[in-house]
């Protein structure tokens, strides 16, 4: 029996709304594109890195939390694509300067990335990061600077992350990354398989004006130490092939 072309129809158009609906469900509110983007985000760290979540309970469900610094261990290229795919609100990330890809700056403004100077000369980047967290954004800090060489060792954290928390007294949300891929060149370990996770800690709060950004970057590396037990690591070489 064949089915009505009506039928047709009607099945469309409810298609058509739920996926018009799952897609402008995303972090950037009234942008398709983003809506996309996000969703293909989420279903590749789901196929290629198999990734698992825990700890849910610690994110802010609402679409704009307000104020917030994400600090999360950096392990790979794939980091910010892992953590956001578990966000409903968008997470603008700090990128060093000396990584921007060029030919990429087309996709570096729509992702509204925030590119810091590693050697300090530059403070503009640091400066948008503070606008951007008083005026009430989400933040995304990576504060060793440098991707993990050996894996599962944590890094000395810099005080950058402690300056930009004890300046907005903004809350922050830790996150610990593990079972990312071991690539040699950030950028590869996004075409590469793995069984990724992330585990997000509860919120910890440095409104208190009597820390100092050394102090703040020195108990957020304690937390990590603690929690992961893994052992800390040299400041690795300047070699592209340890930095993101």
């Amino acid at each position: 029996m064949s089915i009505p072309g009506w039928t047709i129809l009607v099945l469309g158009l409810f298609a058509f709304a739920f996926f018009s609906r799952w897609v402008m469900a995303n972090p950037r509110p009234g942008d398709p594109l983003i809506g996309l983007a996000f969703r293909f985000i989420q279903i590749y760290v789901r196929l290629v890195h198999h990734l698992e979540v825990r700890g849910r309970e610690h994110i802010p469900g609402k679409l704009h939390p307000g104020p917030l610094v994400i600090v999360c261990n950096h392990t790979a290229g794939v980091d910010p694509l892992l953590v956001q795919s578990a966000c409903s609100f968008e997470v603008r990330w700090m990128m060093a300067l000396d990584m921007r890809v060029a030919a990429m700056d087309l996709l570096w403004d729509w992702a509204d990335i925030i590119f810091v100077d590693r050697t300090g000369k530059d403070t503009v980047g640091a400066r948008d990061a503070l606008k951007h967290v008083k005026q009430g954004g989400v933040l995304g800090v990576f504060p060793e600077g440098a991707i993990e060489r050996p894996p599962r060792h944590i890094l000395p954290f810099h005080p950058g992350v402690g300056l930009i928390v004890s300046r907005t007294g903004a809350p922050v949300l830790p996150v610990i990354i593990e079972g990312t891929p071991q690539a040699r060149l950030p950028w590869t370990s996004l075409r590469m398989k793995s069984n990724s996770r992330i585990t997000f800690g509860p919120i910890m709060r440095f409104d208190d004006r009597r820390y100092s950004p050394a102090e703040v970057a020195q108990i957020l590396q304690a937390w990590y130490l603690d929690q992961t037990q893994w052992p800390t690591a040299p400041t690795p070489a300047t070699s592209p092939a340890y930095r993101g």
